[in-house]
């Protein structure tokens, strides 16, 4: 992005791809655990929740990716912003998941909520 070689932010790595930053691996693995979680949702839900947490999950990464190949700073800052807005869209659907009874009562907590780690590379935009 703008000619300039990024280091990563433990400062060892340099980063040549948006697939070398942390929150776009995090955000990877946050969808990764919503489609996971999703495949025990109700079959009549498959069109409803189910589909706008796959979407919301997705979306995360990929506007993470999407801003990077932008290659402009305020490109890559909007479209930072815009994934943030996913995610507090996909904690929006876990909290309705958990109201509605489709995640277990003992499910683990990193799918009930955005996890920290997430929210905090987002803190920036």
């Amino acid at each position: 992005m703008d000619g300039e070689i990024k280091v990563s932010m433990d400062n060892k790595r340099p980063i040549r791809s948006y697939k070398d930053l942390q929150v776009w691996q995090k955000s990877m693995e946050l969808a990764g655990q919503i489609y996971e979680a999703t495949q025990k949702f109700p079959a009549d839900e498959r069109f409803g929740l189910t589909s706008q947490l796959r979407r919301a999950a997705v979306s995360v990464p990929s506007n993470i990716a999407e801003g990077y190949g932008r290659g402009t700073r305020k490109d890559y800052k909007r479209f930072l912003q815009v994934a943030r807005g996913s995610l507090y869209e996909l904690e929006t659907q876990l909290l309705l998941a958990e109201e509605m009874k489709f995640l277990p009562p003992r499910q683990p907590l990193r799918w009930r909520r955005v996890p920290p780690s997430v929210q905090k590379c987002f803190t920036v935009c």
